[in-house]
């Protein structure tokens, strides 16, 4: 840590104010580098998850994800594009998933890619919950914590399609999807990432959960704060069990 010099006011104000800043620490830079967990970031910079929509139909990583990652492997750290956790988590077209082995195959090859050029990637976990159109899942509804229709259009395979209604994710329901999650990081794991972010916002399945504008359950997933925060703590739990 670096003194700072002593900074007067004018002394001939009635106001007259001396502020010592020797002991103020100097801010980092956005190039100091920084710790998240184990993970040693040599700076403060972090890709942002972005989808790219460049996986197979089968929702495996290609090798145009290999070169674009390593291309961006000198930031501190890159959080991938959102990947899906489960078939029944994943509704936007050719975007990856990580619930099969040919999936993390695919992703090995991406993050060996990053890691022989220096860099750290994560994973960020996904499930889109409600804004799953039926057309990704043989006509079957989508999930959510409760029966509510996302606002507008999302994308499909063929064209943008209208919301449609989602079901109430039952509670005896609710193990298999944290074992879906805790599936996605171990083979998060395997795939040699060095983490996982947990997607828990913008309207998707944790996210319907969060909220009382979409959470109208009546049981120990609905109602107060604390009860709908359940599920996000219980995912968060699943993750770090593995």
């Amino acid at each position: 840590m670096q003194a700072r010099t002593t900074a007067r006011s004018d002394l001939t104000s009635p106001y007259a104010l001396t502020i010592s800043l020797d002991r103020i620490p100097i801010m980092p830079t956005l190039f100091d580098p920084v710790s998240y967990g184990a993970i040693q970031a040599p700076s403060r910079i972090v890709m942002a998850p972005l989808t790219r929509g460049r996986s197979l139909r089968n929702h495996i990583p290609t090798q145009v994800m290999a070169d674009y990652y390593a291309q961006r492997a000198s930031a501190g750290m890159i959080i991938t594009e959102g990947t899906g956790i489960s078939r029944e988590g994943l509704g936007f077209p050719h975007a990856p998933g990580l619930w099969t082995s040919d999936q993390v195959a695919g992703w090995r090859v991406v993050v060996d890619k990053v890691h022989a050029a220096g860099g750290r990637i994560v994973s960020q976990l996904w499930h889109m919950g409600r804004v799953v159109h039926p057309s990704f899942l043989d006509g079957a509804q989508s999930v959510s914590a409760s029966a509510t229709t996302a606002p507008g259009q999302t994308f499909t395979y063929d064209g943008k399609k209208s919301h449609e209604c989602a079901r109430p994710l039952r509670v005896d329901e609710i193990p298999r999807v944290l074992a879906d999650y805790r599936q996605a990081a171990l083979n998060a794991i395997a795939a040699g990432f060095d983490g996982v972010e947990i997607h828990a916002a913008n309207g998707y399945l944790i996210d319907t959960f969060l909220q009382s504008t979409t959470n109208h359950r009546a049981d120990e997933y609905g109602g107060g704060v604390e009860n709908r925060s359940r599920f996000l703590n219980e995912v968060i739990e699943g993750i770090t069990s593995v």
